[in-house]
């Protein structure tokens, strides 16, 4: 058949640039995550070296502390405040973001949303597989099959941010958006496999708060734009629900998702907007304290293992929950993540879109790989706190997402030169000398500048005097 002819012509591209709001929005969001991954893996450094010093002890207890009110089933170490606790921010974040992106965002559209919608489904598929296959002999280390099924948003973020700051806009959304879906299904894993002992009546109560809290968002969401009645209102209710959810068995980080989808979006007559609504207003007072706080502070407590020297090393990575993990965040990812975009374009007319080559697709799918902070609280859910099998799994997935990260910049650093120098910002493009002139002001795409913004008025004019003047 002739390549030109209708039928044979992709009826879309997979992984299209975006709208220029959602690029400027997942600029800001790179942005921000840059900083909070930085400190989480900071909080996880200092945890690692504490936890291996002669000063361990000290840090083995505070994380075991044992602090709150045991008549409402709260009184827990601070370890189990991190990870149910303050964790529960991180999520609500996480819920803003989901359903954000499927009312408003990409996700909204069938065309953009299938491509990472079956990219996350396979990049959990394959790395379950993978890490059964390790551990199928052993009934106690199975139940850590959901551990390498996660992706962490901030550090992958994070690491994109740092290595790929000229990638074309489509791989940065396609990771967010990966991400989110990712952490849906992740989030779907904890409530239907880690829910123990599901108790009726919390679960009732839980329905009158949740009510209460969505009844009160919606109807007078101006009011609670200001930070007192947010504060004093809508907070207690959103504790209340997080302490009722904790006690009916169903992890207390589920209530954090759940409240993220109850907070309206800015509206008008067409129906939810972007803009400044409840929503965005939370993320914004939020958003500092989960990256800044809440995060690192579960990645400080969780990631603190004691690994034994070189003896202790070797034996780890022998183990088979470390070995499933780094085999199956490290590969499983990538060829699940890339095997199912590679499938869409063989199932479908569809093709990748010209700004983006298959070598850019497998680097973003290694980031994939960065497990971290759901992986953690996962493993904490399937062997418990400070035990063999949760310490094996905390080296492994640390390990992985170390491996993970390195392997992504070794493949997408020359490919983020190539597009610095295949695609340069339109005010570098043209005459060397009027480059030159005009360069005091180009921004690259992180709203930096790339030269000094302090140029006198009067230096730039005689520039441009002299490039009118012959002989100049």
């Amino acid at each position: 058949m002739d390549q030109n002819s209708p039928d044979a012509r992709p009826r879309f591209f997979l992984l299209g640039g975006g709208s220029s709001s959602e690029l400027l929005r997942i600029g800001s969001i790179l942005r921000k995550e840059t900083v909070g991954g930085a400190l989480l893996v900071a909080a996880a450094i200092i945890a690692l070296i504490w936890a291996n010093s002669s000063l361990s002890a000290g840090y083995f207890q505070l994380r075991d502390f044992r602090v709150g009110y045991e008549p409402w089933h709260l009184e827990l170490s601070l370890g189990e405040w991190a990870s149910d606790g303050l964790l529960a921010i991180f999520f609500f974040l996480v819920g803003l973001e989901l359903k954000r992106e499927f009312l408003i965002g990409d996700l909204r559209e069938p065309s953009k949303s299938v491509v990472p919608v079956a990219a996350a489904a396979g990049g959990v598929t394959v790395p379950a597989i993978i890490y059964s296959m390790v551990n199928l002999t052993s009934p106690e280390t199975l139940r850590g099959w959901a551990i390498p099924t996660a992706t962490d948003i901030a550090f992958a973020v994070a690491v994109l941010a740092l290595i790929g700051s000229h990638l074309p806009g489509a791989l940065r959304i396609f990771l967010l958006t990966l991400a989110v879906v990712d952490d849906l299904i992740a989030i779907g894993i904890i409530a239907l496999f880690y829910s123990q002992d599901i108790r009726p009546a919390p679960l009732l109560l839980v329905l009158l708060a949740l009510g209460s809290y969505t009844l009160l968002a919606h109807r007078y969401r101006r009011f609670f734009t200001t930070r007192a009645a947010a504060w004093l209102i809508l907070l207690p209710l959103g504790a209340a629900a997080w302490v009722l959810v904790h006690n009916s068995g169903i992890h207390a980080t589920v209530a954090g998702v759940i409240l993220g989808f109850a907070v309206p979006l800015a509206s008008s007559q067409c129906g939810p907007q972007p803009g400044g609504g409840l929503a965005e207003i939370l993320e914004h007072r939020l958003r500092p304290v989960s990256a800044g706080i809440a995060v690192p502070v579960f990645a400080f407590f969780a990631a603190g293992v004691q690994v034994g020297g070189r003896d202790g090393i070797g034996s780890l990575f022998s183990n088979p929950v470390t070995l499933g993990i780094i085999i199956a965040l490290v590969v499983g990812k990538p060829v699940g993540i890339l095997g199912t975009v590679w499938l869409l374009t063989k199932a479908t007319r569809a093709r990748l879109d010209r700004s983006i080559k298959w070598i850019d697709i497998f680097g973003v799918s290694l980031l994939g790989g960065i497990g971290f902070t759901v992986s953690l609280l996962v493993a904490e859910l399937s062997f418990g706190h400070g035990n063999y099998y949760s310490d094996q799994a905390t080296t492994g997935i640390l390990a992985a997402s170390l491996i993970a990260s390195l392997l992504a910049a070794a493949v997408l650093l020359p490919r983020n030169r190539h597009y610095r120098r295949t695609n340069p910002p339109a005010c570098q493009r043209g005459r060397p000398r009027l480059r030159r002139v005009f360069a005091f002001g180009c921004m690259n795409w992180h709203g930096t500048q790339r030269a000094s913004h302090r140029a006198r008025p009067a230096r730039v004019s005689e520039r441009l005097r002299r490039l009118a003047v012959p002989g100049h």
